[in-house]
């Protein structure tokens, strides 16, 4: 029998998201200066504030508030009627050292026995629904958000528009589970205020059905053929979305762990990402476990994939490792099997995660918007200051844990050609 599946997503302009952004801002500076910097940052944002908030161990120093501007100014929030303002917000900082006793649980004389730095379980999903082995749902609901910010910034049609948004995809699968349809979209995109209601919601709502979905069409063709004439379209459905970003609520760190990985498709740890060092296990082996589940299904192992590890602080050996195929492997063996061979293809310890996603590097500010998981890989040039006025340019690799590159392993350890 068919049936409906949704996923959500928000804006770079979404208040938690801009928290989230300052946030992994604050840890790319840290790592690019100090690669074995230990940062756990959170921030919250409202009405012209900014407040800084966590526990560093790091060899530098740097100035935060510039770094939270910049931040700011970059999304969007430029003009003072928005109430939160790049130049004019207040920022407060309160990070002070890191814990001396989660410190000695991590760090050891040798790199290989460092233990985690915390205790928890940690999921990676795949599935081959797209070209990126994304939930689709969450896929396109990203992307009508990123083609969003691109009309925002760059076109001379639709000039009202503000940085807060949110977008919502609910698709219609078929009885072997695959999508068939588009059946509702949601839109909700802050703006300048209007003359008058009635004219403001006209005009959206044509703009974002006869502007924003033709574009997403033809830059994703993949989606095109799930448009039809049924999709219920929901745009700015409350009538008016003038109060917005963090005047129009408070954001913090970390609260949109679903919409950062795979928009309620496998399953969540409950931990948080942005504003984590990568010897934080949250962070780091979500990564990993995605890229597992990632090369699990590219390699033809099955068609879906959930992986878990879990953790105890200090310690450097995970808990366990389980695999679910949710009935779709390819191969004659047990999940329970499957799991066995991944365990010994992945090390699992955070010392060798770090080392093979290349996570100690300032590698962080991209994944804060927009989804940690189905990104491109790529190599970027980055430069970063310090308060002294030193300049550090670094050429990094960004997410890594989206890499094919354990697919021929795979394949041989589970006799796939």
């Amino acid at each position: 029998m068919s049936y409906l599946f949704t996923s959500e997503s928000v804006s770079e302009g979404h208040p938690d998201k801009v928290a989230d952004q300052i946030s992994d801002a604050l840890i790319d500076h840290f790592l690019a200066f100090d690669p074995s910097s230990k940062v756990a940052c959170e921030t919250l944002v409202t009405t012209g504030q900014v407040v800084l908030a966590g526990e560093v161990k790091s060899k530098t120093y740097l100035d935060v508030q510039s770094i939270a501007r910049d931040v700011i100014k970059r999304i969007g929030y430029t003009k003072s009627e928005y109430m939160f303002e790049a130049d004019s917000c207040g920022i407060l900082s309160a990070i002070h050292e890191q814990s001396s006793d989660i410190n000695q649980g991590v760090e050891r004389k040798k790199k290989e026995e460092q233990g985690a730095g915390d205790q928890g379980m940690m999921f990676g999903y795949a599935s081959n629904e797209t070209k990126d082995f994304m939930p689709m749902a969450l896929d396109l609901a990203h992307k009508l958000l990123i083609e969003l910010a691109v009309l925002r910034r760059e076109c001379k049609q639709i000039k009202y528009l503000r940085p807060d948004a949110k977008s919502q995809v609910t698709l219609e699968y078929n009885d072997q589970n695959k999508p068939v349809r588009i059946d509702a979209i949601v839109i909700s995109t802050q703006h300048d205020d209007f003359d008058t209601d009635s004219k403001m919601a006209e005009k959206i709502r044509k703009d974002m059905i006869g502007i924003l979905m033709p574009r997403v069409m033809k830059k994703y063709p993949l989606y095109k053929r799930l448009f039809n004439n049924r999709v219920k379209y929901h745009i700015n459905p409350t009538g008016k979305f003038v109060i917005g970003g963090p005047h129009g609520d408070t954001g913090v760190t970390g609260r949109k762990i679903i919409v950062d990985t795979y928009g309620g498709k496998g399953a969540h740890g409950g931990g948080a990402f942005s504003g984590k060092d990568p010897s934080k296990v949250d962070r780091s082996a979500a990564y990993a476990t995605r890229h597992i589940a990632k090369n699990l299904v590219a390699a033809g192992v099955c068609d879906e994939a959930l992986v878990q590890v879990s953790y105890a602080i200090g310690v450097a050996q995970p808990m366990g490792i389980f695999v679910s195929t949710n009935g779709t492997a390819k191969v004659k063996m047990t999940d329970g099997q499957i799991a066995k061979i991944v365990e010994s293809l992945f090390d699992m310890r955070p010392y060798f995660i770090e080392k093979r996603l290349k996570l100690r590097n300032p590698i962080y500010s991209e994944t804060a918007a927009y989804g940690h998981m189905g990104r491109k890989n790529k190599v970027v040039v980055k430069t970063f200051q310090s308060p002294g006025g030193k300049k550090i340019t670094k050429k990094v690799e960004l997410f890594t844990w989206e890499k094919l590159d354990y697919v021929n392993k795979v394949k041989k350890a589970f006799g796939l050609k």
